[in-house]
């Protein structure tokens, strides 16, 4: 299915220009029939709705999909000196509201975690999360990602995120690097890096996330299963979430979304609720 229309929504009181009280917007991109009940996608950190909407497309269980474009990434607003966890969980509250006829939450690594804790709060038909994450994921890099974006380093920030905590090799960053316009993307991703990951160590998080969902459903992708820091970072959510059904994504790794999207979307759609 196309993208059908973008709406903005005002968030967290009122919808002002982004001061101190965690005013902000948020926008969602509409792939389907706007006023069709569908699915809801929340990405992760390091990634804007844009990069979901080849999984967007792909998926043709639902009538539409929504996919949420967080603070801190444009066209959203910032996330203001007020954000956590928290904050996150209530923009989801407000999105939920506007489509009101969401039938399936979807989230992806920190929206994963975002998604699980929404579907703690209120009830929802179903609920998926690829490779959310949760404390003590990330923790070592705390300190230097502060620094980092203390300095307005970005470029450091993307390597941090990339080499410390996706391991992902030197050759292939240097590769990201020479691109020019690939660079200066990921380094607008990077702004609310610290921030985001900051948020996994303010209060402590619920026992049992997702406790209101009907069904839960967990993927970790075949690269990553039971290897840090993503696959032993499932490990420790799908503890939390003795009852979610866990799906194995052959092949693939924590960029799924896009190395894989069409077996991504299709993985999605193939765990939509037997009772839809």
């Amino acid at each position: 299915m196309e993208r059908t229309i973008q709406k903005r929504l005002s968030v967290g009181g009122g919808g002002g220009e982004g001061g101190g009280d965690g005013a902000s917007w948020v926008t969602v991109d509409v792939y389907g029939d706007p006023d069709a009940p569908g699915l809801v996608v929340v990405p992760g950190a390091m990634a804007d709705a844009r990069a979901w909407r080849d999984v967007a497309t792909a998926i043709d269980a639902w009538d539409s999909v929504a996919v949420v474009n967080r603070r801190g990434r444009a066209p959203s607003g910032p996330l203001t000196d007020a954000y956590s966890l928290r904050t996150e969980v209530a923009d989801l509250g407000v999105v939920l509201d506007e489509f009101s006829g969401t039938e399936a939450l979807f989230g992806w690594s920190y929206g994963g975690l975002i998604a699980l804790l929404a579907a703690g709060e209120r009830p929802l038909r179903q609920v998926v999360a690829y490779e959310p994450v949760i404390r003590p994921f990330g923790l070592d890099v705390l300190p230097d990602l502060k620094a980092a974006e203390a300095a307005e380093d970005w470029d450091a920030v993307v390597g941090i995120v990339h080499r410390r905590i996706a391991g992902v090799d030197a050759a292939v960053v240097e590769s990201l690097r020479a691109d020019r316009e690939t660079w200066d993307a990921l380094c607008r991703l990077a702004r609310p890096a610290y921030a985001e990951l900051a948020a996994l160590y303010g209060p402590p998080l619920p026992d049992e996330p997702a406790r209101r969902a009907d069904r839960v459903d967990l993927i970790v992708g075949g690269s990553n299963q039971g290897r840090a820091p993503y696959g032993t970072s499932f490990d420790d959510v799908a503890r939390r979430v003795p009852r979610a059904g866990v799906h194995v994504l052959p092949g693939q790794g924590h960029m799924a979304h896009l190395e894989g999207p069409g077996e991504l979307g299709r993985l999605i759609s193939a765990l939509a609720a037997a009772d839809r």
